[in-house]
């Protein structure tokens, strides 16, 4: 199915959008849960309420089906799916877990989120040096990073599957071939782009992937995973290790035998207690996303954002498009520059459109429950200013 009933979703799932009284356009910051995730919230609520209603193995069953319907939505292996809280967690489990020495050189771009830089600066004490690849007219590099990356002192290539601030798209595909052929690992982090774009990890080579769920797969926060190549799995010493980590930890009754044996697979970076509900939450969502079909999400938020991307192309006496032009080389994050930002994004707030404003950029960041008449109203405040 390439296409959905917009309006009937709005009704079932976002029923607070009908009202018109606020456009959320801010996915990209915090994506809307629907309907049926915060229910799943609530439910679980329910029960840590009374937990006497809860079985030995229910909260396990939340987590193995996270990992089921992630690998299904990313095209990996279950077990080369870990439930994480977040996209920091995933990330360090690279950071601290690769083998890396004093004089290897970590390569990521200038600009980049500070949840991506962070780890990688930590390993400063042991050595390891962190190089930023400067931005060109205002975007990533790839090009410059490509050539980079060939240095026999490069072992690490770390990014954004999509920019937070440009909203530009690496061509994983690319990179991660380069990756492949100079033996260097290639780690993403993919929150600003699962959800709004489709992703085969079947054909792409990439060691480490890392997504908090609580933006454009919109679910609880809390909720996320580590993606670790089937192949690398015991390759990354895990750095903080939970008792869940472990073989023997499928049977309760054999709790303090402490056979200190890994899982073979990503399960092995997963430590507990990990919020349930929260993972419950986001499987409700991951169900919406098959019912409504992944391509069909990924080209209603197409559709909104390539109309923007023409207005803005059409407006340049008002604004500069930030985003590349090219739909090969954006998603669903959508950065348009105004004369002043700062009065753009308060004329916004007064008009209730939901919006972040990002290093000197309007971002707008459309979902499956937004219209293309929503982003039209936030294009028509623009162009007054």
């Amino acid at each position: 199915m390439m296409s959905f009933d917009v309006d009937a979703l709005r009704a079932k799932e976002y029923p607070w959008t009908l009202s018109g009284e606020q456009i959320y356009l801010d996915n990209a910051k915090t994506g809307a849960m629907p309907k049926r995730a915060a229910a799943a919230v609530s439910e679980w609520a329910a029960l840590r309420a009374e937990p006497y209603k809860l079985t030995a193995y229910q909260d396990l069953e939340v987590f193995r089906k996270s990992r089921e319907l992630i690998a299904k939505l990313i095209g990996a292996k279950i077990g080369e799916i870990a439930c994480v809280v977040n996209t920091s967690y995933g990330i360090n489990v690279a950071s601290l877990g690769l083998p890396l020495k004093s004089g290897d050189v970590v390569l990521t771009y200038e600009g980049e989120y500070p949840a991506d830089v962070y780890p990688w600066m930590s390993l400063a004490k042991k050595g390891v040096k962190l190089e930023l690849i400067p931005k060109r007219d205002g975007l990533q590099d790839e090009a410059r990073l490509l050539e980079e990356l060939k240095r026999p002192e490069v072992k690490v290539v770390t990014m954004s599957w999509v920019s937070f601030s440009t909203g530009y798209r690496a061509d994983l595909e690319t990179i991660g071939a380069a990756c492949r052929d100079n033996d260097v690992y290639f780690v993403v982090d993919a929150i600003q782009g699962v959800g709004a774009a489709q992703l085969d990890m079947s054909k792409l080579h990439i060691d480490v992937l890392a997504c908090g769920a609580q933006k454009w797969l919109l679910a609880p926060w809390g909720s996320g995973f580590v993606y670790v190549r089937e192949g690398m799995v015991k390759e990354i010493e895990p750095a903080v290790v939970g008792w869940l980590a472990m073989k023997s930890s499928e049977d309760f009754t054999r709790m303090v035998d402490y056979d200190f044996k890994f899982y073979d697979d990503a399960r092995r970076f997963q430590i507990n207690t990990l919020p349930a509900g929260d993972f419950a939450g986001l499987n409700a969502s991951l169900e919406l996303f098959f019912e409504l079909g992944p391509a069909a999400v990924e080209k209603h938020i197409e559709g909104i954002v390539s109309e923007a991307v023409a207005w803005a192309r059409a407006h340049e006496e008002v604004v500069r498009l930030v985003t590349p032009a090219d739909p090969k080389r954006r998603a669903g994050v959508l950065a348009i520059a105004p004369r002043d930002p700062k009065a753009a994004s308060k004329a916004l707030a007064g008009a209730k459109i939901s919006h972040s404003l990002r290093e000197g950029a309007i971002r707008l960041s459309p979902h499956c429950f937004n219209t293309r008449e929503e982003m039209g109203k936030a294009l028509a405040v623009l162009g007054s200013r």
